[in-house]
């Protein structure tokens, strides 16, 4: 494989180890700093509030490692589906698919590595920056001993590290489904019908789903009792959203079908729209990632604008509380919705490096299309409205799912008090992901659509 090929298949590797390190690192840190900056006169210790700290960081770190692990998986199953020759050729010449899967999993562990310590290095940098000038700014109390260090930010960097192998053995399991007469091929997908023929993994995405969908109504009954049942809820969504992610594969085909039918006219639309469901493997790949980030902010959006307007409810007969509660919201509300942006921006990552992947590795496809008589300029129009298409499908979905969640999550913590009430969409939240989204994808494809048509249909026909 060829150097810069590596470099930027394992670009987005590096940096989503990176980012996950440097957030779990820093909470981890910050916690520290945090519980060294509470005042000993009016709190006689600060373990407990560190412990409760650390509880809540953990709630966020595991999404990070949570996320960051989809996104690996999937950077790697596109990395293999662009290795199908090299892989065929060493099944060829005796290696068996162990042999080389374990190889595609080193890799990840080596990236994820790299990628762990340099975020863990960022975090110290921050967190001595922070105790360095936070007192003369006014941030922290001057004449504290604050932390600089915690082993517990060491285990962050290998938890990284194996989750990140964890991910690259999962995402390369195709590699014993490579046989060595695909050598003569270049990126090879599943089709449709090969797809849907995965029942190991479409039984386990239905039996998750279906476990989610029992917890959460549990959780929902249980919310008219007991603000415990946030946490039946959380199991119940974790287990459906893994199960929803499991069979992508099945459920991403039906919506970009859908969404097909909008950009389907004229012979690009119609093109495009049939590529994004040729390859359900794909498609569902460059598009859980967006699926997961858009979920992600929805959901805290909604939960923390619901759980704002039911808690003022339980308290609209104080004007004094309601006020102070109003204000004690909106720091929640911000502080939250940049530890959940920073997740998404990781799922961001992962959607734009797989979108990425997705278009110089079908080099050889596009060519065939300008030898056929498309244009430079039709060509990256597909590509563009293939993405947007995608986009939409995801960001639709994503929007639904997050809603949903995040109504739940409010009712399971508040609904012991005022029972069920209907969910708050904050809407400018909404419409800005939107816009975000699209933006992005369109960024996504231009880049890598314009490098692989300046290639001559002639040399692009000839691409491995």
């Amino acid at each position: 494989m060829k150097t810069g090929a590596g470099i930027r298949e394992h670009g987005a590797t590096v940096v989503v180890a990176a980012l996950s390190s440097l957030f779990a690192a820093t909470l981890i840190l910050g916690t520290g700093v945090m519980g060294a900056a509470l005042d000993p006169a009016l709190i006689e210790g600060s373990g407990t509030f560190r412990m409760t700290l650390l509880m809540v960081s953990t709630v966020f770190i595991i999404i990070a490692l949570y996320v960051g692990a989809i996104v690996t998986a999937n950077t790697f199953a596109t990395i293999i589906a662009g290795r199908t020759r090299t892989i065929a050729l060493l099944r060829l010449v005796g290696a068996s698919s162990r042999a080389v899967r374990s190889k595609v999993a080193s890799e990840g562990l080596a990236m994820g590595a790299l990628g762990a310590v340099i975020g863990w290095v960022l975090a110290e940098a921050l967190v001595i920056g922070v105790v360095t000038w936070g007192p003369s700014l006014g941030w922290l109390p001057v004449g504290r001993d604050y932390p600089l260090f915690d082993p517990l930010a060491l285990g962050a960097i290998v938890i990284v590290a194996l989750t990140t192998w964890a991910a690259a053995w999962a995402g390369s399991r195709r590699v014993g489904s490579v046989s060595p007469i695909a050598a003569t091929g270049a990126a090879v997908e599943l089709r449709p019908e090969a797809s849907r023929g995965r029942t190991g993994r479409t039984v386990w995405a239905i039996i998750l789903v279906l476990l989610g969908v029992v917890l959460i109504a549990l959780g929902l009954f249980l919310s008219l009792t007991t603000p415990i049942a946030l946490f039946v809820s959380f199991f119940g969504g974790l287990f459906s959203f893994t199960g929803i992610a499991l069979g992508a594969h099945v459920i991403m085909p039906p919506i970009l079908r859908l969404t097909g039918k909008i950009f389907g006219a004229g012979p690009t639309g119609r093109l495009a729209a049939a590529n994004a469901v040729r390859f359900p493997e794909r498609s569902s790949r460059s598009t859980i990632g967006l699926v997961i980030g858009v979920t992600l902010v929805t959901m805290f959006a909604v939960a923390l604008e619901t759980y704002a307007a039911m808690t003022l409810q339980a308290f609209d007969n104080d004007p004094a509380l309601e006020a102070a509660l109003a204000q004690t919201l909106a720091v929640t509300t911000a502080v939250f919705t940049g530890l959940v942006g920073f997740s998404a921006i990781i799922a961001a990552v992962g959607m734009v490096n797989t979108l990425s992947l997705s278009v110089l590795q079908r080099t050889r496809e596009l060519g065939l299309l300008r030898a056929l008589g498309f244009t430079g300029g039709q060509v990256r129009r597909m590509v563009i409205t293939e993405s947007c298409q995608m986009t939409l499908a995801a960001l639709g979905f994503g929007v639904v799912l997050g809603a949903f969640y995040g109504w739940v999550a409010a009712q399971s913590l508040v609904g012991s008090q005022v029972g069920f009430a209907a969910p708050s969409i904050p809407w400018p939240i909404v419409a800005g992901v939107v816009v975000f989204g699209f933006a992005l994808a369109v960024t996504a494809a231009v880049a890598p659509a314009r490098r692989a048509i300046r290639v001559s249909p002639v040399a692009a026909l000839a691409v491995d």
